[in-house]
């Protein structure tokens, strides 16, 4: 058994979440949690929502809230959907708790003392039209390098150098499109060259990481420089230093903030279980692996301003230093960034009204199959084009004419022949053949999913599924009624195939999972379920917020007997056949929401 801490990107609470959010960082991170927990790890899966920096304040004013009020809100839409979707947190939190206010503040002392956080002036932009300062990705102008129109004030996504906004020719701001000011203003700055040789030789030792990830990290060594870790705002976590604490304008970034939020959730989970330390198995041990999972348009924060914070905390940079009292904290093992999904060939949207959201998908459809598609044709390694006819092909001819109908029809043969799971009989070549070809397919599979290779697993347990298929399309067991023993022999042998079928597709269908486990006569909870508490902040009894967590007793990853004599009522559909208007249906609601 190893510790896995399973860090999932924090989704920004201005808003609710679309299928392309999830399809990044909530549906491959679930995946592999799921497995990982079924073949014996102990799983630590965190997050939250990230809810510090000018966008929150931004979108509050205009709808004459408080910034909290506003991140109120949208924690609970965004906590409610995820648990819908039935991806199995731990803890999912939030950044405006007092627990991540405190470890946020130590990081930055211990960074601070170490010598990697050195004050700056720097020219810093600001609104003409409020005062109020822009965040370098509300600003986007011409490249200086590349010259692609479209980058933002703190990367080019073109060719992908990092930025300040006083670099960009003929700067804007997203907001309302005016001209930024620029003026001076005491920073602070992560000093990244300092860390660089530290960063490189990390890097360098990745193993398994997606191309397009490592090399993207290592790109960014080339053009490595001090990076701002504060903010002229008054919405944020303050400073902790002297002459800093007190003034009400300035505040840590909030990218530096959120961040160690995967830290301050596995410090708020180890409180809220009653063993305060219990979160140092997964961030002190050397044998603990970390994955951490978000969309492409993150890896800088995940493979170069994350890891430079936590070695700039263990002091091992150029400067030294010693670790704060968090200990020595361990390097991400790997960055588990997936690319862009679209819609409809174009970008998603809010704006624009280019967008489908995580509750209207999961109102109208069923939960798993929206993460089937994902996992089956999703942007792992390079964007996708969502379209509502690929997702309704993918939906009723694998999932319902596949592996459903699979389900339905052994559940019904074993009901109207026997009522329940019968005893079988010597087993011939083709009744070993198909329950090797299950039971060989969890190593397959199992491999895939710890690679991260989720597309490939899904389709080698599809493949498995059909295999299946034609074993009971061979065998014929409606002819076999004058040979009771066949019969029986039959039906128990596509009974187990069914039962390790649903083993292997559990960690990309839950819902549907507990649903055939129950059709096939199981008991219990087969594939566990989040769930939403209401707790009170641990060190602030005034507030309360809605948290997912969840008891998460899995079965193990292995063929289990099936048992004779098992009850097996006349089952019911277990995916939804979807009708061909559905498309046009939903091209349309596109096209008025545009």
């Amino acid at each position: 058994m190893t510790h896995i801490l399973s860090a999932v990107a924090w989704p920004y609470a201005n808003g609710p979440r679309h299928i392309g959010h999830v399809a990044g960082f909530g549906v491959p991170s679930d995946v592999f949690s799921r497995h990982m927990r079924m073949a014996g790890h102990d799983v630590l899966m965190v997050s939250g929502t990230d809810e510090h920096g000018t966008p929150i304040l931004v979108q509050a004013e205009q709808e004459g809230v408080t910034p909290q009020q506003l991140a109120d809100r949208y924690n609970r839409v965004i906590v409610e959907d995820l648990t819908s979707l039935g991806l199995s947190y731990d803890l999912f939190t939030r950044t405006t708790t007092r627990n991540h206010y405190a470890v946020v503040q130590e990081m930055f002392r211990t960074v601070y003392k170490n010598g990697y956080m050195v004050e700056k002036t720097t020219m810093g932009a600001i609104s003409p039209s409020t005062g109020r300062t822009l965040p370098d990705r509300f600003i986007e102008g011409t490249c200086p390098i590349c010259g692609y129109d479209g980058a933002r004030g703190d990367q080019c996504d073109n060719c992908g150098n990092q930025l300040d906004p006083i670099d960009l020719k003929n700067p804007r701001s997203r907001i309302n499109g005016e001209t930024p000011k620029f003026v001076e203003s005491n920073h602070f700055f992560l000093d990244l060259p300092a860390l660089a040789d530290a960063l490189g030789d990390w890097l360098r030792t990745r193993d398994g990481w997606r191309p397009n990830v490592l090399n993207f990290s290592l790109n960014l060594l080339d053009d490595i420089r001090p990076r701002a870790m504060t903010r002229d705002i008054d919405w944020g976590i303050p400073v902790p230093l002297e002459g800093w604490e007190e003034n009400p304008t300035k505040r840590l970034y909030v990218w530096f903030d959120a961040v160690i939020g995967y830290l301050s959730a596995s410090i708020e989970w180890a409180r809220r279980t009653g063993d305060p330390e219990a979160w140092r198995a997964f961030w002190n041990e050397e044998t603990a692996r970390s994955f951490y999972f978000m969309g492409k348009d993150n890896i800088t924060f995940h493979s170069q301003i994350w890891p430079a914070e936590l070695l700039a905390y263990d002091g091992k940079g150029s400067r030294g230093g010693e670790p704060g009292p968090y200990g020595t904290l361990q390097l991400p093992t790997e960055v588990v960034s997936s690319e862009f999904l679209n819609v409809e060939g174009q970008k998603f949207s809010s704006s624009r009204g280019v967008v489908i959201y995580v509750r209207d998908m999961l109102a109208r459809y069923q939960p798993d199959a929206f993460r089937y598609y994902v996992a089956a044709a999703g942007p792992e390694t390079q964007d996708v084009d969502f379209t509502w006819d690929s997702f309704l092909r993918r939906t009723n001819d694998e999932l319902v004419a596949g592996w459903g109908n699979l389900v339905n029809r052994t559940a019904s043969m074993v009901h109207k022949n026997f009522g329940q799971v019968p005893t079988p009989g010597e087993l011939a070549d083709v009744d070993r053949g198909v329950l090797k070809a299950t039971g060989a397919t969890f190593g397959t599979v199992g491999g895939l999913i710890e690679a991260n290779r989720q597309r490939a697993a899904i389709a080698e347990a599809m493949r498995v599924v059909g295999d299946v298929n034609r074993y009971v399309s061979e065998t014929e067991p409606w002819k076999l009624k004058t040979d009771p023993d066949r019969l029986a022999t039959v039906l128990h042998t596509v009974t187990q195939a069914v039962s390790d079928c649903n083993t292997l597709l559990s960690p990309f269908l839950p819902h549907s999972a507990q649903q055939v486990h129950e059709t096939m006569g199981g008991t219990g909870t087969f594939a566990p379920q989040p769930r939403i508490d209401e707790v009170t902040d641990l060190d602030d009894e005034s507030r309360r917020y809605p948290v997912i967590t969840g008891d998460y007793d899995f079965p193990s990853w292995e063929s289990r007997p099936v048992v004779p004599g098992t009850e097996v009522a006349k089952p019911t559909p277990v995916f939804t056949k979807l009708d061909d208007s559905i498309v046009e249906e939903e091209l349309e609601r596109l096209r008025e929401k545009a």
